[in-house]
C-alpha cells in the first residue's frame, strides 16, 4: 500500500469552513504527527510544504513544535532501495532548518520519524545509520507502515509484525533508543497486541487511534467494528511501552465522508461524530500516554487546522490543566525527546 492510500490524501477541491474563534489560544501544543509532501508522493493530490504548514501553525493555536512523520516524500530515485527513504529525512531536516532561518516561532520538524524497512532485521542497522547522519539532531524514530489490507484485497504479508526478522529489526530500534510508530488498520490490532507484549523493550507509538477504517470492505460497518476496537484499545493500553496518537479521523480512510458535503464540519460536529473514540482511548491509556496529532495534510480534507485543534480542545475540556498539558504537548515532548 502506498503512502498516498494509507495516509488518506486530499481528494478534490477544499470545501468552505466556518471560521471559528480559537479556543484556549495560549495552550502550548506540540503537533505530534504531520507530513510534508509534493508530487513525489504516490497518489498525492495537492502539495503540502513549509509555506502551507506555516500558514496552518500560525492560524491561531499556540503550536510550539511539530513532529514530522514519513509518508514517502522525496525518496531518492536511485541507489540501494533500502536507502532511498533517507532522501525524505534529508528533505524534512532541511525544511526544519529553513523554518528556523525564517525565524518561525514553531520548531518545525523538531523530531523526525523516518522510514526504514524494519523487516531487514539486523541489516536495518545500515539504514538507521544513514538516517542518523541525515538528521543527527532531529531523528527520533521509525515508521514502517504495516497497513497491508488494501481495501478489498491483501497486498503483501498481512501479519508482518509477527515475522521473526521484523521483530529483530524492532529490537535494533530499541537498542538505539528509537521509537517505533505503528500504523495498522483496526482489524489488525490483534497483531499489535501480540507484538507489544513480545517486545517490552520497544517504545511503540500507535498511530491514528489504532487505525479506524470505513472504506471498502468495511463501509457501513462502523457500529459492528466498534466493540472489538474498544476491547483491543483497552488491551493494548495495559502494556506500558505503548503510547497513542489521538487523531487521524478526518482523512477519507476513516469513512466519515465529511468532504462530500457542501461545507466542512464545525469542531462541535467533529466531536459529536468521533468523541466516543477519543473518550475511550484517553480513558484507557491515560492522558500521560496520549498525544494529539493533526495528521495534516490528510486530515485537512475535512476541516481547517484551526477547526481541528478546536475539536481536540472540546474533547479535552473536562480534563485538568495538567492532563491537558500532557495530551497537547507533554507526552510528545517526552516520547520524542524534544
Amino acid at each position: 500500500m502506498t503512502a498516498g492510500r494509507a495516509c488518506g490524501v486530499s481528494r478534490g477541491p477544499a470545501k468552505p469552513d466556518l471560521v471559528e474563534e480559537v479556543l484556549e489560544p495560549d495552550l502550548p501544543i506540540v503537533d505530534a504527527h504531520h507530513h510534508l509532501w509534493d508530487e513525489s508522493v504516490p497518489m498525492m493530490r495537492e502539495e503540502y510544504l513549509l509555506d502551507d504548514l506555516a500558514a496552518d501553525v500560525s492560524s491561531g493555536h499556540n503550536i510550539e513544535a511539530t513532529v514530522f512523520v514519513e509518508a514517502e516524500a522525496r525518496h531518492r530515485s536511485d541507489g540501494p532501495p533500502e536507502l532511498r527513504s533517507v532522501g525524505e529525512t534529508e528533505f524534512a531536516n532541511a525544511v526544519g532548518e529553513e523554518a528556523a532561518r525564517r525565524g518561525m516561532t514553531t520548531r518545525v520538524a523538531a523530531a523526525i520519524v523516518a522510514h526504514a524497512d524494519v523487516g531487514l532485521g539486523p541489516a536495518v542497522e545500515a539504514v538507521l545509520d544513514a538516517h542518523q547522519a541525515a538528521a543527527p539532531h532531529r531523528l527520533r524514530g521509525i515508521r514502517d507502515m504495516t497497513v497491508t489490507l488494501d481495501r478489498a484485497n491483501v497486498a503483501g504479508d498481512p501479519h508482518l509484525l509477527l515475522q521473526p526478522e521484523y521483530r529483530e529489526g524492532l529490537r535494533r530500534l530499541a537498542a538505539r533508543g528509537m521509537t517505533y510508530d505503528v500504523y495498522v488498520f483496526q482489524v489488525q490490532l490483534a497483531d499489535v497486541i501480540a507484538t507489544v507484549r513480545a517486545l517490552p523493550e520497544v517504545t511503540f507509538v500507535l498511530n491514528h487511534l489504532g487505525g479506524l477504517v470505513g472504506i471498502r470492505p468495511w463501509t457501513g460497518r462502523r457500529d459492528e467494528l466498534f466493540p472489538q476496537w474498544k476491547e483491543d484499545i483497552a488491551t493494548i493500553a495495559r502494556e506500558p511501552n505503548v503510547y497513542l496518537k489521538l487523531g487521524g479521523m478526518n482523512m477519507f480512510i476513516a469513512g466519515f465522508n465529511w468532504h462530500k458535503g457542501e461545507r466542512r464540519p464545525s469542531s462541535r460536529q467533529l466531536v459529536d461524530a468521533t468523541g466516543k473514540y477519543f473518550d475511550h482511548a484517553i480513558q484507557s491509556f491515560g492522558p500521560d500516554r496520549c498525544m494529539f496529532e493533526s495528521n495534516f495534510s490528510p486530515d485537512k480534507l475535512s476541516g481547517s487546522y484551526r477547526t481541528l485543534w478546536n475539536s481536540f480542545k472540546i474533547i479535552a475540556a473536562d480534563y485538568s490543566a495538567e492532563e491537558k498539558a500532557s495530551m497537547f504537548a507533554g507526552t510528545a515532548r517526552s516520547v520524542y525527546r524534544l
